[in-house]
């Protein structure tokens, strides 16, 4: 089958196409399949809120009435069900993961987001994720939280590939390469091969632009109005910066290259534009750069395949534009500081909500089942 010429475009930029969604009927109507075939797919993320809907489709039921059957407890069937996706996703991903040495055919799965300020709770689990779904393509997704931080470190230490989720601000962003970077000199001092461990830092993006822009609303002046729908695009810009002064020029990961460690891509999450004002691909051609992944909900991939033309690298060289623009908003008065903050927390949140909403259906299910 013929890749779509914008998003092979997009690939040939060094941009990795993954999909923001899973279900159990993608993967069985073999819609993923067509997906990696026609539109460059080269891995996929979860999270609690795409389980939440995706777990209300029939396909489940068959195994809701065998976990009833079993005795099985909400929080197992719940673990079982996505699970069981996820390594399928990983099966079916596997010739995109052996074609890029690693790289993509990757499939992300999130541990409980109750556990977002547990650090023990959260090392414990996604080491139990792990072992459950058993594939090498395999990402663990752990917030950024300052509880995250010590526990990305140490899940990387045992040899685990993490997707670092919930990244809203450039000096977040920081403190999660540094905690990266601890973690693979601690896997190899524990004699770890290093060219297995991979990571991702999911940035965040659409979502900066929603609350900046709401501020500048209330603020109202005309030089405020006229900073909407810049920022998420400048955030993101000043994290590759970020990414590019340790990983293509820093001495610290250097030294660990030696022993074949990888760099941690940035990943441009919160990919769906939100302001039906601006362009529905903007937070895709306008993050055009080497070694990037852009996770994007199934209707910003069919935007970008419709009409998202890549006219090359729109991220290098753009890091002095894009700090203007962050001192222009922090000039006009925007608490840049408490929009991160309520991101984060927003963030963590949004997911427990539709995790809780999941167990209850699940719960429903399970007795209606049983």
């Amino acid at each position: 089958m013929t890749q779509n010429k914008y998003l092979a475009d997009l690939s040939a930029a060094g941009v990795s196409v993954w999909l923001d969604d899973l279900s159990r009927s993608r993967l069985e109507t073999g819609n993923l399949a067509q997906l990696v075939a026609e539109k460059s797919v080269v891995g996929v993320t979860t999270n609690p809120s795409i389980f939440q809907a995706a777990l209300k489709g029939p396909e489940y039921q068959a195994q809701l009435h065998e976990l009833a059957a079993r005795g099985a407890d909400v929080d197992d069937t719940v673990r079982a069900l996505t699970t069981d996706d996820v390594r399928n996703a990983c099966d079916l991903l596997n010739p995109q993961y052996e074609a890029s040495a690693g790289v993509d055919g990757r499939v992300s799965i999130e541990v409980d987001p109750r556990l977002a300020h547990d650090t023990e709770g959260t090392v414990a689990q996604a080491v139990e994720l792990w072992k459950i779904v058993d594939r090498p393509n395999l990402l663990i997704k752990i917030p950024a939280t300052l509880a995250g931080l010590p526990a990305i470190t140490r899940v990387i230490a045992e040899g685990i590939s993490v997707n670092v989720t919930l990244i809203f601000s450039v000096e977040r962003h920081k403190a999660v390469i540094d905690a990266y970077l601890a973690g693979l000199e601690s896997a190899k001092a524990a004699g770890h091969d290093l060219a297995t461990i991979h990571s991702v830092a999911s940035f965040f993006v659409s979502r900066v632009d929603t609350e900046i822009d709401a501020r500048l609303e209330t603020i109202g002046t005309g030089a405020a109005l006229a900073l909407r729908g810049k920022a998420g695009v400048a955030n993101a810009r000043l994290a590759y910066a970020a990414y590019q002064e340790v990983f293509e020029s820093g001495d610290r990961f250097a030294e660990l290259a030696k022993s074949g460690a990888r760099v941690q891509r940035p990943l441009w999450a919160s990919t769906g534009v939100k302001n039906p004002d601006y362009p529905d691909t903007l937070y895709v051609t306008e993050l055009v750069a080497a070694n990037t992944v852009n996770t994007m909900p199934e209707k910003t991939l069919d935007a970008v395949a419709d009409h998202g033309v890549v006219s090359g690298d729109t991220i290098s060289g753009t890091a002095a534009a894009s700090q203007e623009v962050f001192d222009a908003v922090a000039a006009v008065g925007v608490d840049l500081a408490d929009v991160f903050d309520k991101l984060e927390s927003e963030g963590v949140d949004k997911f427990e909500v539709s995790w809780n909403e999941l167990l209850g259906a699940t719960a429903a299910s399970l007795a209606a089942a049983g």
